[in-house]
């Protein structure tokens, strides 16, 4: 099963891909960083998204 966190965790780490990829491209530094930093808060959102799915199995 699937949370909501799980999803928009994923969501925002290929936004942030995107982002990376464009900044890297178009050689801008403040897009490719906020990019990385989009995936970074996705990655987050989406272990706590595993974390309560866990959690919620054990229970």
């Amino acid at each position: 099963m699937v949370n909501k966190d799980q999803v928009k965790g994923v969501a925002k780490q290929v936004a942030g891909s995107v982002k990376e990829a464009a900044g890297k491209a178009t050689g801008n530094k403040t897009t490719q960083a906020k990019g990385t930093a989009e995936k970074i808060a996705g990655k987050v959102q989406k272990a706590y998204g595993d974390t309560k799915e866990k959690i919620k199995k054990a229970l």
